[in-house]
């Protein structure tokens, strides 16, 4: 019974975060500072998620950090996802056998 409860509890959460700001917001956004600030929130959400969960991933934080680097460093020089991720993934390994 309180999966139930749970369950419809979070779908009226969702709608409401969903509903809300169609019911205030009638007109377009002008302010430019508002336009980027809602730009970049899923950014930031997401590497808020994110960064914590890489330097507890590994156990080690020496590793995650290692890791971390390579995938920095791939990502800057623009390689595709998948390559990023698991030469990441490799750095933190290579490094867990190392320290």
């Amino acid at each position: 019974m309180s999966i139930a409860i749970y369950i419809t509890v979070m779908a009226g959460v969702t709608y409401l975060i969903r509903a809300v700001p169609f019911t205030f917001f009638n007109k377009k956004i002008k302010s430019p500072f508002i336009k980027s600030f809602l730009f970049y929130i899923p950014y930031a959400v997401l590497s808020a998620m994110t960064i914590p969960a890489i330097f507890y991933s590994t156990g080690n934080i020496i590793t995650a950090a290692i890791g971390t680097a390579a995938a920095v460093v791939l990502a800057y020089f623009d390689m595709p996802l998948i390559v990023v991720a698991l030469a990441a993934a490799c750095a933190a390994f290579a490094a867990g056998l190392f320290f």
